[in-house]
């Protein structure tokens, strides 16, 4: 992890993680889903399950990185009538104590208006991750979004040659989102094998801490994985588990976080 200090909750929160030898615990849910009232709840359940992170994913009609479990829940949230605005309202009223970090397609946040950065920021977000964003695809936009109040967390693809990990990485602050496989988002059986080389490459394109996503779903996996990188992030497993109950996703939350603590 990156030996620098910060001010901003999300640097922060790892580098008190790394004095402590902890890895990092990244959980994704979708605002709306199950339901608003339940999303509410959802977002404290997995704080107090132990979640060092929360994504808080915006709905979206076209999400096509992500896989069925999260499109569905996109759709749920819609039909539930989430927009950004009512995004922001549920992580204002869930008032967490760990870092939020927005994961958004980029028409939402650009529908949202010119102020959307800051209005997220006084809603207590601390973080933007945008999907269809890449580094180099449009630098105005990159600029505006990188100079605002919130934390520009970038993805990295398993395929990315060092060259371009280290510009990527370059324009990103609070952690590296590492993807361990290509496609979409979904829960998977196995740890993929090239994944120790892809964050070895990583390593030394950057000092930001590392946290791996796609696929993660089981202690075991979070194990695996939190034995190479900084951090792990559980999208489809919680979002599934959230359609069981609120006790389901903070019962696995609580699963993965004792599977990290564990190492």
């Amino acid at each position: 992890m990156s030996a620098t200090t910060s001010s901003d909750p999300l640097s922060l929160r790892f580098e008190s993680l790394a004095r402590s030898g902890r890895r990092a615990l990244v959980t994704y849910m979708t605002a709306g889903h199950p339901d608003p009232v339940q999303s509410v709840a959802l977002m404290r359940a997995l704080q107090d399950g132990g979640a060092d992170v929360i994504e808080v994913g915006v709905p979206f009609s076209d999400p096509m990185a992500d896989g069925p479990v999260i499109q569905r829940s996109s759709q749920v949230a819609l039909e539930h009538g989430v927009g950004f605005a009512q995004v922001l309202a549920m992580v204002h009223e869930a008032a967490l104590s760990i870092p939020v970090v927005l994961f958004s397609y980029l028409n939402p946040v650009l529908a949202a208006g010119p102020e959307v950065l800051v209005r997220a920021s006084e809603a207590g977000v601390h973080g933007v991750l945008l999907t269809d964003l890449p580094v180099g695809a449009d630098p105005e936009r990159e600029a505006w979004i990188g100079a605002g109040p919130l934390a520009f967390v970038r993805l990295v693809a398993p395929t990315t040659p060092v060259d371009r990990m280290r510009e990527i990485a370059r324009h990103g602050r609070g952690f590296v989102y590492l993807i361990s496989r290509l496609g979409v988002t979904g829960m998977q059986a196995n740890v993929a094998s090239d994944l120790p080389d892809s964050i070895a490459r990583l390593r030394t394109a950057t000092d930001l801490p590392i946290c791996v996503g796609f696929g993660v779903s089981t202690g075991a996996q979070a194990q695996a994985i939190g034995r190479l990188a900084d951090g792990i992030v559980v999208g489809s497993a919680i979002v599934q588990a959230a359609e069981r109950g609120i006790d389901a996703a903070h019962a696995l939350t609580v699963e993965l976080r004792q599977a990290l603590d564990n190492i």
